[in-house]
C-alpha cells in the first residue's frame, strides 16, 4: 500500500467507522479521525476534535485526504431525520475540495417489498419507511456528486455484529451487552431468512476495494453476502452454542418482545423506527454479492461461531478465560 494514502473517518468511535479505521491502518493507510470527544487511547489514529455537523471542521480535517469514510450519525441519534443529510452535505463539500472519494456504509433500509428477496446493486430503491427514504436520498446525493466529477463508493451489508458493534440488533436487541447471556430474544420469524454481517469482514472488504479504487467507476456499489441465516434461527442458535461451550450454561432462546415496542412507540422515536423496520424480519432479505466476488475474487468471511465468540467477548458477555466447561443441552422456549 502506498504510504501516502490517507483517509478521514467520520464516525470512528462507532461500530463500522471504527472497524474501517483499524483495518485501513493495518493495511498501511494513515488514518485521521474527526470526533467530538477523542478517546483517551488513540490506537495510533490521528484524532482531531470537531463535529461532523460543522462544515468548516470537516473541511479542515479532510485536507490532503484521499478518502473520506462517512460512517457518522447525529449525537445519540437525536433529530436523525433532520441532521443526516446536512452532515452528508458537509462531507460532499469537503470531498469536492480535497478531491477525495467518499465511502458510505449502505443499509438494507433502502428497499421495499418490490426488491425482495434477493437484492443486487441495481435493484429499485422504493422504501416504505421514513428512514429508508432518507437513506435513498443520501445515495442519490452521492450519485449526483459522482456525476459532477466526484467519486463515491457504497458498500452494503446486513445487520452488523462484532466485538465493537456500536448500535446493533445483536448487542441491544437479542442480548444485553456487558451481561452474561441467560436469554436470547430473537426478532426473526421462524422459517424466514435474515442477513448478518461481521464488522471486521465488512471493513476488510472496504479496505480491499479502496486498495483498487483506481479501477472503480465514479459511482460504485457493492453488496456483501455476509452470513445468511436460512431460517431465522441460526444466529440465535450460534449465540446459544457459543455461550454453552464457553460457560457450561445454556441460555434460553425466546421471541423478541415486539409488543413492548408497540406500547412504548408513541413516546419514543427510536422505538417507532424499530417498529417501522419490522418488515425486514418478516420477509427474507438477502443481498447478492456476485458483483463483489467478480471484482475481488472472493468475500472474506470469518467462521460464524468464531465471529460470534469474538463479539460476545468484545461486548462483555463472556469472560476472557479460554477454559471450556462441558457442553450442556440447549433450552428453547
Amino acid at each position: 500500500m502506498n504510504p501516502t494514502n490517507r483517509a478521514l473517518i467520520l464516525g470512528a468511535t462507532g461500530g463500522i467507522g471504527g472497524e474501517i479505521a483499524r483495518q485501513l491502518q493495518a493495511t498501511g493507510w494513515r488514518v485521521r479521525a474527526l470526533s467530538r470527544n477523542a478517546p483517551r487511547h488513540a490506537d495510533g489514529l490521528e484524532w482531531i476534535r470537531g463535529d461532523a455537523l460543522d462544515a468548516s471542521a470537516v473541511m479542515r480535517a479532510s485536507h490532503d485526504c484521499d478518502v473520506i469514510v462517512h460512517a457518522v450519525n447525529p449525537p445519540g441519534y437525536r433529530r436523525w431525520g433532520e441532521l443526516v443529510l446536512p452532515m452528508l452535505d458537509n462531507t460532499i463539500a469537503a470531498a469536492r475540495r480535497a478531491g477525495a472519494l467518499i465511502v458510505l456504509p449502505g443499509t438494507i433500509y433502502n428497499y421495499g417489498p418490490d426488491a425482495l428477496p434477493l437484492i443486487d446493486e441495481d435493484a429499485p430503491q422504493r422504501p416504505r419507511t421514513r428512514k429508508g427514504a432518507i437513506r435513498v436520498a443520501m445515495e442519490d446525493r452521492l450519485h449526483a456528486f459522482a456525476g459532477d466529477g466526484g467519486r463515491a463508493l457504497i458498500v452494503r451489508a446486513g445487520d452488523f455484529f462484532g466485538p465493537r458493534p456500536g448500535n446493533s440488533w445483536f448487542s441491544q436487541g437479542m442480548i444485553s451487552a456487558g451481561r452474561p447471556v441467560q436469554r436470547i430474544a430473537n426478532p426473526a420469524v421462524a422459517g424466514i431468512g435474515h442477513q448478518w454481517a461481521y464488522l471486521p469482514d465488512v471493513a476488510r472488504v472496504v479496505a480491499a476495494l479502496l486498495g483498487r479504487r483506481d479501477e472503480l467507476p465514479a459511482f460504485a456499489r457493492f453488496h456483501l453476502a455476509g452470513y445468511w441465516d436460512t431460517d431465522g434461527q441460526g444466529m440465535a442458535q450460534a449465540i446459544a452454542r457459543v455461550v454453552t461451550a464457553r460457560t457450561g450454561t445454556a441460555p434460553r432462546i425466546g421471541g423478541f418482545p415486539w409488543w413492548a415496542l408497540g406500547l412504548a412507540a408513541p413516546f419514543n422515536a427510536t422505538f417507532r423506527e424499530l417498529l417501522e423496520m419490522r418488515y425486514l424480519w418478516r420477509t427474507p432479505v438477502r443481498l447478492d454479492n456476485t458483483r463483489l466476488v467478480d471484482f475481488l475474487g472472493h468475500e472474506p468471511r470469518t467462521p460464524l461461531d468464531e465471529a460470534v465468540e469474538a463479539t460476545l467477548r468484545g461486548i462483555g458477555c463472556l469472560p476472557p478465560a479460554a477454559t471450556r466447561p462441558p457442553t450442556a443441552s440447549l433450552v428453547s422456549w
